[in-house]
């Protein structure tokens, strides 16, 4: 066998393990824990407050333009770290390329800043 081989052969060991472990736990957790079932344990409740009126609220698009805009910087931020601790390696294509990157993201805050998005109301 090739030390290629042999090292995929190593990870797919450690996840077999690894899913070996968890069905064990979960399963001892499922023997010893106490099973008790009582009515008042399927009771809604908010903050230990009991609750009051249907669960259907609407909720404004707003705050999901807002996520979706958060998962956006966030997603930058997880691609500029490593790129920054590996700057000296890239050179100068590197610190274009994430230049370009970056103007991009900036000209998608724009937009949004520009539609109104961004005001909250």
């Amino acid at each position: 066998m090739s030390a290629f081989l042999r090292e995929y052969l190593t990870v797919a060991i450690f996840t077999g393990v690894a899913f070996g472990l968890l069905a064990g736990v979960l399963s001892v957790g499922k023997l010893i824990r106490p099973v008790r079932p009582q009515a008042e344990k399927y009771f809604n409740y908010e903050s230990g407050v009991d609750a009051v009126g249907t669960g259907w609220v609407q909720s404004p698009i707003r705050y999901y333009v807002f996520a979706l805009l958060f998962v956006m910087f966030d997603v930058e931020a997880v691609f500029i770290f490593p790129w920054a601790t590996q700057l000296e390696i890239y050179g100068w294509f590197g610190a274009v390329e994430m230049g370009i990157f970056i103007v991009l993201l900036a000209l998608g805050l724009l937009y949004a800043w520009r539609k109104g998005v961004l005001r909250w109301t």
